[in-house]
């Protein structure tokens, strides 16, 4: 069956806007990484069985797992017949999956494979649905799995997570690594709440959006371009002991990232 690749990306930079509910709204640089990827392929079962199956190497169980909650997000935005042809489709097929993004890494590794899992049962099954659609459904998952569903290289990711515009720019090489310290998305952002609140501006914020990822790079300090370093750094104390300079921190941790030049190679 297809392989299908379930790109990585890191934030170039992530600045936090607001308060919307229980959810920060932030503006944020998402470029994917072209160098690691989980593959996903539908693969037949054994046995036929009513449950969906996933088969790789994860830490939390299938029903915590954000390809199964996709599947259920899709299950319910389908009408009856479509419905039923993904269930038979899930009857007959596990979802196989080979894991090379890490786990609680800033890199977006579970909302990519659930935005993939999406876009492979619309295609395989021609359920008609537009990117818009998919992301609505995402968005049910997880607030960067839009990001992945329009599968733009570089993009300006605002809200939630779920307003994605695409930002043309020169692509860039990254060269990533990721401590193993898992980190706590939640337990991050609630230390910058309580510690570090200090939203942008709109002005501030439309800057950013302007700013190619280079010069963003090139012009600003780690834990000036993303606002969820120093919480991190607060939180787990361990985490400066693999910080590098000439790095930066994605998303909520623990990966750092530096553009990949004939200097650094």
């Amino acid at each position: 069956m297809k392989l299908y690749k379930a790109y990585a990306k890191v934030n170039v930079f992530l600045k936090i806007t607001g308060k919307r509910d229980n959810y920060h709204e932030i503006v944020s640089r998402f470029v994917k990484v072209d160098s690691l990827y989980d593959e996903l392929s539908f693969v037949t079962k054994e046995d036929e069985t009513d449950e969906l199956k996933i088969i790789g190497e994860f830490s939390c169980s299938t029903k915590q797992n954000t390809i199964y909650k996709a599947y259920m997000a899709l299950l319910d935005a389908l009408d009856n017949t479509r419905t039923n042809s993904l269930k038979n489709l899930m009857r007959k097929y596990a979802v196989h999956v080979n894991k090379n993004i890490p786990a609680f890494a800033g890199l977006g590794g579970g909302s990519s494979d659930a935005a993939t899992f999406l876009k492979m049962c619309n295609e395989v099954l021609h359920l008609g649905l537009s990117k818009n659609e998919l992301s609505l459904v995402g968005l049910k998952v997880g607030a960067d799995v839009a990001f992945f569903i329009y599968g733009y290289d570089s993009a300006n990711v605002s809200g939630i997570g779920e307003i994605v515009e695409e930002f043309k720019e020169e692509h860039l090489d990254f060269e990533v690594f990721t401590p193993k310290l898992e980190i706590s998305t939640p337990k991050v952002y609630a230390a910058y709440r309580e510690n570090f609140y200090n939203p942008i501006d709109g002005f501030e914020a439309n800057k950013l959006k302007k700013t190619s990822s280079l010069d963003i790079l090139k012009t600003m300090k780690p834990d000036e371009a993303n606002d969820l370093f120093k919480p991190a750094l607060q939180e787990y104390k361990e985490l400066k002991n693999y910080y590098k300079h000439g790095y930066y921190f994605s998303g909520s941790g623990s990966s750092f990232f530096r553009v990949k030049n004939k200097e650094n190679e």
